[in-house]
């Protein structure tokens, strides 16, 4: 996934300011990818040089809406259909796990511990997501939920998973 794509999914829902989007971020894709606020705007001017999106309305202090082209939604229709998402991912938390081996038993509890509290953290704040979210029958709600479901899943699991290997050592 990119950030464009990102942008331009949300955009597909609803005509929005770079703020609105960041604030979307925020509340729906952070977990899964994260991006910051010069991040957000850097890629919206890049989509709109690149005919993707256009600015519908300009309001104070430079505050631009903008709305998907349809080239806009042909690219972000043609990436989720026609390309392959990254099926590798990698894991600095679990990467440690691995070399646990060269700390001490209780070093690599306190790590799995941690990792448990992280996910247990997380969690909490996918659900305080779920709890105040302004949820409505459309499509960026309904998936939304589904993904915000699997974020609380992981979650869990890893957290589960975190406290069985604690046990281990």
């Amino acid at each position: 996934m990119s950030l464009r794509h990102a942008l331009l999914g949300l955009l597909a829902d609803r005509d929005a300011s770079g703020y609105d989007l960041l604030k979307l971020f925020e509340t729906s894709l952070s977990s899964a990818w994260p991006a910051t606020q010069s991040q957000i705007y850097t890629e919206l001017t890049k989509l709109a040089d690149a005919g993707l999106i256009t600015v519908t309305a300009q309001g104070p202090r430079g505050r631009k809406e903008y709305a998907l082209t349809d080239a806009g939604l042909a690219e972000l229709r043609h990436w989720l259909t026609e390309t392959t998402p990254a099926q590798h991912a990698r894991s600095d938390l679990l990467l440690r796990v691995f070399f646990l081996g060269v700390l001490t038993p209780e070093q690599g509890r306190t790590y799995l511990q941690w990792l448990a509290d992280v996910s247990a953290q997380g969690y909490e704040r996918l659900q305080a997501i779920e709890e105040t979210a302004d949820w409505d029958e459309g499509a960026l709600s309904v998936h939304g939920r589904i993904a915000l479901e699997y974020g609380l899943r992981f979650n869990t699991m890893r957290r589960e998973w975190a406290e069985w290997a604690t046990r281990q050592l």
